[in-house]
């Protein structure tokens, strides 16, 4: 919220924001989102929550859980969840229907990826390349599968993916954006290199999703994971999902093959024979009420174009850093975000020697980012909700409190 009736002479940046608000096509969809007074600039950890959310649970919860109970697996939808709501992620990822499923968490999925894409890419090849920048979980994750796959585990850069790549490569994990400094990684470049190296890539799309896009089909991505509670606001715990790409479903040899994903899932045969297509992503019960919970959060996304979300992404960030340098002093703080388009995510991390700190006075003014240790400060802008006079009353409160 602007606190202009406080300033005197309404400073450039002020006025400003105030016309970039009035334009903004996306203005309208704050409203669909239960906000206070508090600029919330951590949507790149936790979205905030859409305001359809508690109604629709309350029915989740009173009518179908309360009332039609068991019968809510086929009267309710429930066991057509993971593939149904897949299909409405699918469109923010670049996807076509019927290869995205939703369950379990990213580390899960990832592990599911990893391992699939190892036993798909064939014999000879037994080397995981994994982002050495990645979310650590990510690089946890990839440890242990090549352990378990018999392969050798090569952590670099993703610059430096291209120069590695060999007849030994399987898979490739990347993630497509830094989770600390919000650059970008080169996706459909890097996909190429993968697969003219003969390995498959499978994308971390955490960071992303939701924010800009990312076109899996159009890039020929060939597995990609990501969480729900960022950017698409699913809340805390989200369940996640999974992308296989549509040429792939009849080889993915899920690692975790659960009755959930059986072609006869009440069949209770002895013997594992996979579901056809997306749902061979699927393990064991779905976590109905934070999928339903997704499911009305998505809402939210109705007759948005991820380019326009992308569009307002980079002005946000264009103009936070704009005037972060005109309201902090010199040499205060340092953006370690890439300053060029075509390599910034949906994020700003500025490098601060009292990061930790500053980010507690930040939060105590009503400016809410995050701290990653040791020196950054993280702001996440999620432009379906944010706006241009909150960044400027951000990086406005930003130099009051670094002095």
């Amino acid at each position: 919220m602007s606190e202009t009736t406080e300033l005197p002479g309404l400073p450039e940046l002020v006025r400003r924001a105030e016309k970039l608000d009035a334009a903004d096509p996306l203005a309208g969809k704050r409203a669909e989102f239960v906000l206070d007074d508090v600029i919330y600039l951590d949507g790149n950890s936790l979205g905030a929550l859409p305001a359809a959310v508690p109604g629709r649970m309350a029915d989740v919860i009173a009518r179908q859980w309360g009332e039609l109970r068991i019968r809510s697996w086929d009267e309710s939808g429930w066991w057509t969840a993971p593939e149904r709501i897949g299909d409405r992620i699918a469109p923010l990822i670049g996807a076509a229907a019927g290869q995205v499923v939703v369950g379990d968490s990213t580390s899960v999925n990832v592990f599911k990826a990893l391992v699939a894409a190892v036993r798909m890419a064939g014999d000879g090849r037994d080397e995981i390349v994994v982002d050495a920048t990645t979310f650590p979980t990510d690089g946890y994750i990839a440890r242990s599968a090549a352990r378990m796959t018999g392969c050798t585990l090569r952590p670099v850069t993703p610059a430096e993916v291209p120069d590695v790549l060999g007849p030994r490569t399987a898979v490739v994990l990347l993630n497509h954006a830094d989770y600390r400094t919000g650059r970008l990684h080169d996706l459909p470049s890097l996909t190429s290199a993968v697969h003219a190296a003969g390995a498959l890539a499978v994308w971390d799309l955490c960071h992303t999703a939701g924010a800009l896009p990312v076109g899996v089909d159009e890039h020929g991505v060939d597995l990609a994971v990501g969480c729900t509670y960022k950017y698409l606001n699913g809340g805390p715990g989200s369940p996640a999902y999974l992308y296989v790409r549509r040429e792939l479903q009849d080889r993915f040899d899920s690692p975790l093959p659960g009755w959930n994903s059986h072609v006869e899932p009440f069949g209770m045969r002895g013997d594992y024979e996979p579901a056809r297509g997306a749902p061979r992503g699927r393990v064991g019960t779905p976590d109905i009420l934070s999928m339903l919970a997704l499911e009305a959060a998505l809402e939210v996304w109705d007759g948005v174009p991820v380019e326009a979300v992308r569009a307002k992404s980079l002005a946000l960030t264009d103009f936070f850093l704009e005037c972060v340098a005109e309201y902090v002093s010199p040499g205060r703080v340092e953006s370690l975000t890439p300053a060029a388009h075509e390599e910034r995510g949906s994020q700003v991390a500025l490098c601060c020697d009292d990061a930790g700190d500053v980010m507690k006075r930040l939060i105590d003014r009503g400016v809410v980012g995050d701290f990653r240790p040791p020196n950054l400060l993280r702001f996440g802008f999620t432009p379906l909700y944010v706006g241009f006079a909150d960044v400027e009353r951000a990086a406005r409160v930003l130099g009051e409190v670094v002095g």
